[in-house]
């Protein structure tokens, strides 16, 4: 990394942040610039025990701490990823894909950390400031790093591997997420499939063989290749879901097979369960540990939550994102639960481009199919009861005299911000 230092040259520092209200003593800060300048962050980073920070401008004196001068950080952070990147002498583990990359990173995390100590992704950091930051705060020790990559583009998947130089790639789905972007699913699947082709010779892809795109990806690779899903070397038989929603299953493999009793809801959980699997105990952890590890990961929030207010209601909150895939699997979720009334809260979702008005239509007839009651906020093609935002939309459940037996679904993508309604029915 291209710096010139100011001040004490020998300063230590453990892991790195852009955000000065969660950096804790001893880490790097990194002051952005986005809707706010991060360098006018500098000071406060620096109170909060930051001894040394990035700058583009000339240090303050006033600052007690090493300052890092570069003219570009945002370049600096990914040329510190990489230098961090260079000192994780075991697994890097990359996910992909138009549906499910948290849920499937979050149990590989489980999986890998059954066996080797492993950091993971926070949050959703998938993109050139959470990737960088992913490697940068992973431990001295870790023996696996597991990171969510996403892509707004063509290249910017090979960018970040350009970063993160994984040894396993993981591609989910090929689906209809961000189509106002990529413009057609061939777009979005070169997009993706240029994690396949960052691998080294002897990496390993792990690829869904239900999704015909996904799996022509396999012909994009020198590296070891093992797929999951019906027809895959990785597969599940008696899937059962319990009361709430939890799957148990056995997965067959090449390695023998294993009962898994799931830890993340839903039974399209069971398709990134198997991705974990062939990951991990292709890289060498034994199956039946993993398979134990998957009952407890570590979920990133607002992903089929699941919980009871004291009036027997259930709430499913799945509000951190949408797309036509994930909405449908949300509802096949719904209607699996034993309910008396199961209703959807249901908001917008973003960035399908032409095809929009159609794939919420979709949906809107996908849960009257299924028995679902739909209340829309803000998308009248998803029929039901329309509204126009958060404070209506609990106003109509207000209504409804929810109780005990009843269970209410609440998704949308990032910008609806539904997760509001799920919170206000368990507060009471």
């Amino acid at each position: 990394m291209d710096a010139t230092v100011r001040g004490p040259a020998a300063v230590e520092v453990e892991g790195a942040t852009q955000d000065s209200r969660s950096l804790t003593t001893g880490m790097l800060f990194v002051p952005l610039v986005a809707a706010r300048d991060g360098h006018d962050f500098i000071a406060r980073a620096v109170a909060n025990g930051a001894p040394a920070y990035l700058t583009e401008r000339a240090p303050d004196p006033e600052v007690a701490a090493t300052a890092l001068v570069v003219r570009d950080a945002a370049l600096a952070l990914r040329q510190l990823g990489v230098l961090a990147r260079g000192r994780i002498k075991g697994h890097v583990v990359a996910i992909t894909g138009s549906v499910g990359k948290t849920s499937t990173k979050d149990l590989c995390a489980a999986a890998f950390g059954s066996h080797w100590r492993t950091h993971s992704s926070a949050k959703s950091f998938n993109n050139e400031i959470g990737v960088p930051l992913t490697l940068a705060n992973a431990p001295h020790d870790a023996e696996a790093v597991v990171i969510e990559m996403g892509a707004r583009g063509i290249g910017h998947i090979a960018e970040l591997c350009a970063i993160a130089s994984p040894s396993t790639a993981i591609v989910t789905t090929v689906g209809a997420a961000h189509l106002e972007l990529f413009g057609d699913l061939e777009t979005v699947a070169l997009a993706k499939g240029e994690i396949i082709e960052a691998l080294p010779i002897d990496g390993l892809a792990v690829l869904n063989s239900d999704d015909e795109l996904v799996y022509a990806m396999r012909t994009r690779t020198s590296a070891d290749v093992l797929t999951y899903g019906t027809r895959g070397d990785v597969r599940s038989r008696d899937v059962v879901l319990d009361a709430e929603l939890r799957p148990r299953f056995t997965v067959e493999s090449p390695w023998g097979s294993a009962s898994v009793v799931l830890g993340a809801r839903g039974a399209h959980n069971v398709a990134n369960a198997l991705a974990a699997i062939a990951a991990a105990v292709g890289r060498g952890a034994p199956l039946d540990v993993v398979a134990d590890a998957l009952a407890r990961p570590q979920l990133s929030p607002w992903r089929m939550e699941f919980a009871r207010t004291t009036s027997g209601l259930v709430v499913l909150n799945d509000a951190y994102n949408a797309n036509p895939v994930s909405m449908r699997a949300a509802l096949d979720g719904l209607a699996a639960l034993p309910a008396s009334r199961r209703i959807a809260v249901l908001g917008a979702m973003a960035e399908l481009g032409a095809g929009s008005i159609e794939a919420h239509r979709a949906v809107g007839e996908c849960a009257a199919a299924l028995g679902i009651e739909v209340i829309s906020v803000g998308v009248e093609q998803y029929g039901g009861t329309t509204v126009s935002g958060i404070d209506e939309a609990l106003g109509v459940l207000r209504e409804r005299c929810l109780g005990p037996g009843d269970a209410v679904l609440v998704k949308a993508s990032r910008i609806g911000g539904l997760e509001r309604v799920a919170a206000a029915l368990l507060a009471g």
